[in-house]
């Protein structure tokens, strides 16, 4: 069991670095600016609610933890 879990967590520490790196390389330019996404600038207000960025998101995350579930 220590084993599994040990391969799992480095797993993910690989994928939070790779992530962090495409994010610096800049390609991930287009995440927040999605079709869906709702900007409202006024005078004193700014209101963001990225709902497109975030269904996109957790059907990303529910995608991996299910390959994670099957094979693990």
């Amino acid at each position: 069991m220590n084993r599994s879990v040990g391969l799992a967590v480095m797993f993910a520490g690989v994928m939070v670095v790779v992530i962090g790196v495409l994010i610096y390389l800049g390609w991930f330019w287009w995440f927040g600016r999605l079709p869906g996404d709702i900007r409202y600038q006024g005078d004193q207000v700014q209101v963001y609610v990225p709902i497109a960025s975030m269904l996109l998101l957790s059907l990303g995350l529910s995608l991996l933890f299910y390959l994670l579930r099957r094979f693990f």
